[in-house]
């Protein structure tokens, strides 16, 4: 009798768990979706990174306060990949096995993105890089796309832009950083400067952690180019032109968008005057949205948003959209990741393409960027401004 008792009130006991609420993880997994956002809050690509998390907490934010996504919330969850090769593959392992994180916004550095791209992969989940711009970053991987240039058209960009725009220059030498984003861009560089009628006097290399340039000063000097193009990030670009002015370099210096950064001209002083540098978008160049994402950016932070805010408040909206068109509760993971991916996948033209802040975004069966254009900077007054003549408006690059 005492057993059977026993039995019954466990049996009971049982009942009345199994009729309880939900635990609180899996009721809070209901009434929010996680995105991750993978990029350099640490290390030398800090600056970048700030700006990453920025713009994806004010588009958050903004969606949030509008109902969320389809009555949810929206959440994100950093990972700080230092803008290494080492740690993104830790970033992609932690998210890509998280089975709250439906889709990430990342990474920067094309390295980091190759990096990744394999995890993502294998696991089903989405990567869609604001920042990456090396040729293979989306080749070979169904789930890895971005919404800017690529590094073949932005050397080419830059060549063309230097021979039509900048006539008076004939001869360049050219400094880069010798990881997967500096060499890509300088071979896409060197190619078209080729074809075009430029004369490469000299290309020197340096690592990332470099901060005394003047053994590759002293050669490019010998030279004597009219222009110097930097093929690297803020950091070291501006430490570049600051000890060429101290050397007594006069030649014209052009970046290109890793040097974006107001880092740059806070690091180069006043030797940032008169750089020009190429750029995905600009805030000068927006519509009344950009406006306005950028007014309410700078309320919200203190400073005005820079190129990476507005390509990462792009693309964690865009992931937003994928997610409010296709989640299903009671889908797996899996296909609630697979949803994502083909949706973003079925945005192929211009008619079908993601209209944002910075442009309108369609993708060709790599998942890269169609038909973006490429702007073009130029530091005055130690400020970054909207040069008077862009490429995309002579002839020369219809």
């Amino acid at each position: 009798m005492r057993n059977w008792l026993v039995g019954l009130l466990i049996v009971g006991l049982v009942s009345v768990w199994g009729c309880q609420p939900a635990g609180k993880d899996q009721q809070e997994s209901q009434r929010e979706v996680r995105v991750a956002v993978a990029g350099p809050f640490t290390g030398n690509a800090a600056a970048f990174g700030e700006m990453i998390k920025r713009g994806a907490e004010l588009r958050a934010k903004e969606i949030n306060e509008a109902g969320g996504i389809n009555g949810m919330k929206l959440t994100l969850v950093f990972g700080d990949d230092a803008g290494t090769e080492k740690e993104a593959r830790a970033v992609a392992t932690r998210f890509a096995t998280d089975r709250r994180i439906l889709a990430v916004v990342g990474h920067f550095n094309s390295a980091c993105s190759l990096a990744g791209k394999g995890i993502y992969k294998e696991n089903g989940i989405v990567e869609l890089s604001p920042g990456s711009t090396n040729v293979s970053v989306c080749e070979g991987s169904d789930w890895t796309f971005r919404n800017l240039y690529r590094d073949d058209f932005q050397g080419e960009f830059i060549a063309k832009y230097i021979k039509n725009v900048l006539t008076e220059f004939k001869s360049v030498g050219v400094l880069f950083d010798n990881d997967d984003y500096g060499r890509g861009l300088k071979d896409a560089f060197a190619a078209e400067a080729e074809a075009v009628g430029l004369n490469i006097v000299t290309a020197e290399a340096y690592d990332r952690e470099n901060t005394d340039f003047k053994a590759q000063l002293t050669s490019i000097k010998a030279k004597n180019p009219d222009v110097i193009f930097i093929s690297g990030l803020y950091g070291q670009a501006a430490l570049i032109v600051k000890q060429a002015r101290e050397a007594g370099i006069t030649a014209q210096f052009f970046g290109a968008d890793g040097i974006d950064s107001p880092d740059f001209l806070t690091i180069a002083g006043v030797a940032a005057n008169g750089t020009y540098l190429t750029t995905p978008f600009t805030f000068g160049g927006g519509g009344e949205e950009a406006a306005r994402v950028a007014e309410a950016f700078a309320a919200e932070f203190g400073v005005a948003p820079d190129t990476w805010a507005a390509l990462t408040y792009d693309a964690t909206d865009m992931i937003a959209e994928a997610i409010g068109k296709t989640y299903n509760r009671e889908a797996t993971l899996a296909e609630n990741r697979k949803a994502i991916r083909d949706y973003l996948a079925s945005l192929d033209t211009p008619e079908e393409g993601y209209k944002g802040i910075t442009g309108l975004t369609y993708f060709d069966k790599n998942g890269d960027t169609v038909n973006k254009p490429a702007y073009v900077k130029i530091v005055k007054d130690g400020k970054f401004t909207t040069a008077p003549q862009q490429l995309l408006n002579l002839e020369s690059q219809e």
